[in-house]
């Protein structure tokens, strides 16, 4: 694996290539990407950007699955900051050079590097899982994870989108918060906890708020979340 370059623009903007055993602590979860997101008409997937709560930033996407995989990664509170293809890695396979640039690089709390690739399972043909192996492969060798993503549950994915319509910290209330974490000690429905805070329409923002910083909990896999899902406060939160 000694032979593995990755090519990367440094946080000043520059571009440098060097092999991964020498370049793998750089701060990849906060490199600018290594290749733009196009758009033209008639384009049949969809780019964008998405502001990244965790790192207060924008991470561009290439497809909806991708933009769904970069919320699923916000939502997890191990990460502390993610960005969108990172880098570049370049190696011999014996045969030609080949090359792949990851979906995504996360950075979590304690310090882990997690490399993302993001794929339908019905799209993964036989070349890309080569390449997906052989990418898990090198992120062994320098302690990064490797994770290949594809669409999510569907009652998840509703959940989240929900969910991060309120991950912005204007959301935040302190004086709701700490009435929400109070109420929410003991299990109960989401609306009757939101009405013994105050004005349930204005409580409601800070309640998402908590439920997409983990502080509070619910089932956002079985169904969607409404007014009859029982909410409860996070294992280790005070209340």
């Amino acid at each position: 694996m000694s032979d593995i370059q990755v090519g990367f623009l440094g946080v000043d903007g520059v571009g440098r290539l060097g092999s991964l055993a020498r370049c793998w602590d750089e701060p990849f979860e906060r490199a600018a990407p290594v290749r733009k997101f196009i758009a033209f008409e008639g384009q049949k997937n969809f780019t964008g950007e998405y502001w990244a709560a965790s790192s207060r930033d924008l991470v561009g996407y290439e497809s909806w699955v991708e933009r769904d995989a970069a919320m699923a990664l916000d939502f997890d509170p191990s990460v502390v900051a993610l960005a969108s293809q990172p880098f570049c890695l370049s190696w011999w396979d014996g045969d030609r050079d080949r090359q792949h640039t990851p979906d995504y690089f996360a950075r979590l709390a304690d310090g882990t590097g997690v490399v993302v690739d993001v794929r339908p399972e019905d799209l993964v043909d036989e070349e890309a899982a080569e390449v997906f192996a052989f990418t898990a492969e090198i992120c062994a060798t320098v302690g990064w994870q490797f994770r290949l993503v594809g669409d999510l549950d569907q009652t998840f994915r509703t959940n989240l989108r929900w969910l991060a319509r309120y991950r912005h910290l204007r959301c935040h209330r302190a004086s709701v918060a700490d009435a929400l974490r109070e109420v929410f000690a003991e299990p109960q429905l989401l609306f009757t906890g939101a009405d013994r805070v105050g004005d349930k329409y204005a409580v409601l923002p800070a309640l998402y708020h908590l439920l997409w910083r983990n502080e509070l909990t619910a089932d956002l896999v079985s169904a969607p979340l409404d007014g009859g899902t029982v909410v409860s406060l996070a294992a280790g939160r005070a209340s």
